[in-house]
């Protein structure tokens, strides 16, 4: 018998319990096409630094967030960041991402971008569990519960903040 492989798609294949995900951490470098003319990476590409980190925290939890055919879909309802400091061609870095809301129909996660443990960018993202007929306009639905129990929200940190910081 050959490794064990996570299910591909929405979860549809049994699977062991585990227990559900509350926060991820992809690492990075910061490629040279991410930069602007000022020599720093582009406010836009860190929206694409959240999607790439949530997308890694799926595959994680044994998922895929746009499996082929699938008869639902999660676009992005609402997306924010705050800039605190610069990233540049070449620096490591870490995108923590946390989950921090969660209802029938939609998820919502915090993201803190660190480089060498300070925090350089902040923002957040909610999507929305949608179903995808053809002809038809996407309507909200609620997440199936094969998805939904792979995620939970964080806990609240001591201080009292969703605990974006690390």
């Amino acid at each position: 018998m050959g490794p064990h492989k996570p299910p591909r798609g929405f979860g549809a294949q049994p699977r062991l319990k585990m227990t559900p995900l509350t926060e991820f951490r992809l690492t990075r470098r910061v490629q040279f096409y991410e930069t602007d003319a000022a020599g720093i990476v582009h406010f836009s590409v860190f929206f694409r630094y959240l999607e790439e980190a949530e997308h890694a925290m799926w595959r994680a939890a044994g998922l895929s967030i746009a499996a082929p055919g699938a008869p639902i879909g999660f676009p992005r309802v609402a997306t924010s960041f705050d800039f605190l400091k610069p990233l540049r061609f070449e620096d490591e870095f870490d995108v923590w991402l946390r989950v921090t809301g969660k209802t029938p129909k939609t998820l919502s996660y915090s993201a803190t971008v660190e480089k060498d443990g300070t925090t350089v960018a902040r923002g957040s993202l909610t999507i929305a569990c949608v179903r995808k007929r053809p002809g038809e306009p996407m309507r909200g639905t609620e997440i199936p519960a094969d998805i939904a129990d792979r995620f939970a929200v964080a806990p609240v940190k001591p201080n009292g903040q969703d605990g974006a910081d690390h």
